[in-house]
Order: C-alpha cells, then structure tokens, then sequence
C-alpha cells in the first residue's frame, strides 16, 4: 500500500486505463482537484466552451482511446454535461464523469449553499445522474481506495459512464492505496455453456442454405475488428455492417456487400442480410435512425453476439464472451462457396457539373477525398445520411451517434478525437443547423492548435427535420450567419484558411485547399438548397413521419 491523496490515486487510476486528457469547466466545488491535474505528469486538462461539450469531446476521445474522462462542478455543471453523458450511455461509450461537489460537512449540516435548491437536499442531480450511468459513487476518505477501483472497472467492462462525486474537502485527503496497477475486467466465459452454444450453432450452419454476417458497433467499442476478419474469411460469407459500425470491417474487401440500412439502404444488401438461411450478428445494435424501423429480420434465423451473451435462435447463451463466440462460429460451419457481389468501389466523378452545388455531386466529390487511416466524423442529419454511405478507404474510422441523435455532437466529439488520435487526419462532416448548437468549440480546437478539416453544410436550416414535417416551415430555418468571420472571431493568430463552395468547381477547388494545407485547420462552407437532401434522409423523414404523425390506424 502506497500513502497519497484521493486525487492522485483517481488520477493515477485514469492514467493506467489510458486517459491523457481530462476535459471539463472550472467551477469552485472542483478547483483543487484541478490543481492536482495540473500539477500531475502524463495527464493534461482541456479546458472546453461549456460542460455540454466537454461531455461531449470525452465521447469523442473515448471512441479513439477506449476510455474518456470530464469533470464538471456540482449541480449546474453536470446537469449541462448530462444530455451528453447520456448519450454516452445510449451510445456504449465509456467515460468516467468526475463531479465536485460541496464539502461533506456542509451536505451533512444540509446548508443553503449555492448551486442548490436551498433546501438542503444535495441528491437531485445524482438521482439524475443514476439513469445513465452504470455505477455512482460519493467518494470519502474510507472508501475511494476500492470505489475508485471498482467503478473503472464497471466502466470498462460495460462501455458505459460512470459517476463520481468527489466533495471539495476529500480530494487532498490521504488515503493507503493499492500499489499494484488497476486489474481491468473482461467479459468472461461459462465453458458449458460455450459448448452447448458450440453444439447449436454448428447444426445451423451445416444446414443453412446461405449465411451473411452483420457487424455492429459492439465489436467495435470492445476491440474485436481483427477477430471478426478472421470470422468473416473463415467462414466466406458475405458481409455487411450496420453505420454505425462503419469502418470495422474493411470496406475494400471481397466480402464486403456493403452497409446495411434496412428501408433506408442498398436494396441488394438487404436482400443478402435478411434473406440468409441463418444471420450471423455480431454486436448489433438497431435504431430506427440505422435502419429506418425495425428490421425485417427472422430472429429464428439468427445467431446473435455480443459481449457476455449469445443466442441461436429463440435459445439464450449467457455468459459466453464475444471472442469465444466469434472463435467457435469460425470454427463450426464449411466454407461458404456462394458467390459474391462485392460493395461498389469508389468511381471518378467526372468533370464538375455547372449550376448550384446539389447533394448527390457534393457526396461523389467527397467520396474522393478520403485518405487510409482518417478519422470521419458525421453529424446527425445531412451528415450522416450521406456520408455513411460513401466507400471508406482502409484503416478509416467513423464516428457518429445516430441512436442518441443530440445534433451538435460531433464538433466537440472532433476535438476529442484530434487529442485521441493526432497523427490521423480528421474530417468532420456538419451541417450549419448543428455547428450553431456547439459552434464556441472551434475556438478550443484552433486554441490548441489542432488541424481537421471542417465540412459544413450551409442548407439554411435543419434540413433532416425538414424531410419529417414543415417543409416550408419557419420552425426549421435558423439565423444566417457569416461562418467565415466566426472561424476569424475564434481566430486570432490567423492559423485557419476559410474557404466557401456553392458550385461543384468551388468545391473541387476547396477540398484542393484543403489537401494542400494540412498544417493548419480549414474549414469548408458547402452551400447547397434547404429542400434537398440525400436519398437515405429522404427515406428515413418519409419513415419517422409516417411513425411520429401517422400512426397505424389512424388516418
């Protein structure tokens, strides 16, 4: 056992599960655990605009390094960063959310102090709190040595944020810590029941007329994309993956048909994924916004993966973990010898066509700018819709969160996964309705003297709430703003290059400059009209409007 403070053991803890960047806002319940930050080797504090953001850039971060971190003040700081917490939560993403709170004598006396309602009662926000996160935790002298421990722990194991509160008088406080370092846990496997699982699965395959594979974002957050190639060439299916696992399985191999979106998607990839004999679906996690409603997929027919659990069919398989699942599946079925149509491969676009900038040109053009190895960023709408369905070249990865859908996600997401990942590329894809939501964070990403490359589509508005309801409506438009004197304003040191596109040329030359200024960031103006909008988003308005306004049985 080791003496030293709550703050040091929670941060040495957060340094040996991977976390270099604490993101957050200052606020006086927390001050001097951000000394303790500041003051430790390895670990560096980012300040963000807001704590919504900062929520979110931990989500980002997390998505890149496999575990993020944010520390907000009590009460009005956290509730801020709560919508992105949440979607953390919804989305498998682990971030560990670090609130300071008032001393604990001061919660015990029930004292009238700020950031409260006055009436003593401190639980209000830790009760909301509870709803989206897999473990809370008020931190004391006598317990942060194993509360600490467990609850990274939960938060690895789970994929899910965890809460801890850590009272403004406890953090310098000593404590007989652990001197070993921090003993993560995986999903672990009951050797009867594998084989039990084993014995099911190889009597489907063997009879199955076709099998197809659907990777979802699962295997992704738990680091299994190697082990699903071996499946995939194991077993010489076809396969697809869901958008928001895009970028798991590499999008120019031969197996690959391409993304699976149900209604919304390739017609022919979802006559291979719902017409197999028997799916293979490995960590797949369905969203009307994935895949326009509910799959029309036979349950009887699939076999089903995900971390601790297994099913074939109608028959449940607990406690089998994903990597021993994948590894019998590889095992227990021929070679499948059905011929494959591979996904559509990237096509030159040909000469720019005159006239105004239009959806379907902007993607084409797009789809040529990605490099091996960059990091797309996609936000919800627009964004999403078209650029899921471009080709990613190899080593790609791609983030979005169409399941939570907090539009304005993505601009702090991308500061996190710059300080994640800063030797890739990044791209962000975002359209002028969702930077407005989050825009002050480009000022934090040109601060640090990051250099993505920023897409915005500039369609007046909210164009994907557009294609639901109000196509005309006022609802749906938002205030023009001039993007390039906001990226100057965020701007002093004149590190950014602006560029605006409103034909297809323009954009041609823009993604140029982009090309050729990769030591600083340039942000890309796309113009395009409010009604028009790729044919996935159209699809998946017509979907959500029927649902939402048109229920069945009432005309």
């Amino acid at each position: 056992m080791a003496e030293m403070t709550v703050g040091d053991h929670l941060l040495r803890r957060l340094q040996e599960v991977g976390v270099r960047h604490i993101f957050g806002v200052p606020g006086d319940y927390e001050m001097e655990f951000l000394d303790q930050i500041e003051a430790a080797d390895g670990i560096e504090w980012v300040g963000n605009c807001n704590e919504l953001n900062a929520a979110y850039a931990a989500d980002g971060y997390a998505r890149l390094n496999g575990i993020g971190a944010v520390v907000t003040t009590f009460s009005v700081g956290e509730l801020s960063a709560l919508n992105g917490i949440a979607g953390a939560f919804a989305e498998s993403v682990p971030v560990v959310s670090i609130v300071g709170t008032p001393a604990t004598f001061v919660m015990r006396g029930k004292q009238p102090v700020h950031h409260t309602a006055g009436d003593g009662d401190f639980s209000r926000a830790a009760a909301c709190a509870a709803q989206y996160t897999a473990a809370q935790v008020m931190l004391d002298r006598d317990n942060a040595a194993i509360e600490i421990d467990r609850a990274l722990g939960l938060c690895w194991l789970t994929k899910r944020p965890v809460y801890l509160m850590l009272p403004c008088d406890v953090s310098y406080q000593t404590i007989e810590a652990p001197d070993g370092p921090l003993a993560l846990p995986e999903p672990t496997t009951d050797g009867g029941v594998l084989a039990r699982f084993a014995d099911d699965v190889g009597e489907r395959l063997r009879a199955a007329g076709s099998v197809a594979l659907l990777a979802g974002p699962e295997v992704d957050r738990y680091g299994h994309a190697a082990q699903l190639l071996k499946l995939a060439e194991a077993l010489g299916c076809p396969v697809a993956t869901l958008s928001t696992a895009k970028g798991v399985f590499p999008e120019d191999h031969d197996q690959f048909v391409g993304g699976y979106g149900g209604r919304l998607g390739d017609p022919d990839v979802r006559r291979t994924i719902e017409g197999a004999d028997c799916l293979l679906a490995i960590g797949t996690q369905f969203a009307d916004t994935v895949t326009g409603g509910v799959p029309e997929i036979d349950p009887r027919r699939v076999v089903a993966v995900h971390p601790s659990a297994a099913s074939a069919g109608l028959r449940q398989y607990p406690h089998v973990s994903m990597p021993d699942a994948m590894q019998v599946l590889a095992g227990a079925g021929a070679r499948q010898a059905a011929a494959i149509t591979p996904a559509r491969r990237r096509t030159s676009p040909g000469a720019p066509q005159p006239g105004q900038l239009v959806q379907q040109r902007f993607w084409a053009r797009m789809a040529g700018f990605f490099e091996p190895g960059d990091v797309v960023i996609a936000d919800q709408g627009t964004s999403y819709a078209g650029g899921s369905a471009l080709p990613l070249p190899r080593g790609c990865s791609f983030i979005g969160q169409p399941l939570w859908g907090s539009i304005g996600y993505t601009l702090p997401a991308l500061l996190g996964a710059l300080l994640a990942a800063p030797g890739r590329r990044h791209v962000l894809l975002i359209g002028d309705g969702s930077l407005q939501l989050t825009a002050q964070e480009l000022s934090t990403v040109l601060r640090r003297g990051l250099k993505p490359v920023v897409v915005m589509i500039n369609n007046g508005g909210y164009t994907v709430e557009r294609c639901i309801l109000g196509a005309h409506a006022e609802y749906n438009s938002i205030a023009p703003w001039r993007y390039d004197k906001l990226v100057e304003a965020f701007d002093p040191a004149g590190r950014a290059v602006t560029v605006r596109a409103t034909t297809e040329a323009e954009l041609v030359q823009a993604l140029q400059t982009a090309g050729a200024n990769r030591d600083r960031m340039v942000f890309i103006e796309a113009v395009m009209d409010e009604l028009d909008a790729p044919e996935p988003l159209i699809r998946l308005g017509q979907a959500m409007s029927a649902t939402d306004y048109h229920p069945a049985g009432v005309p």
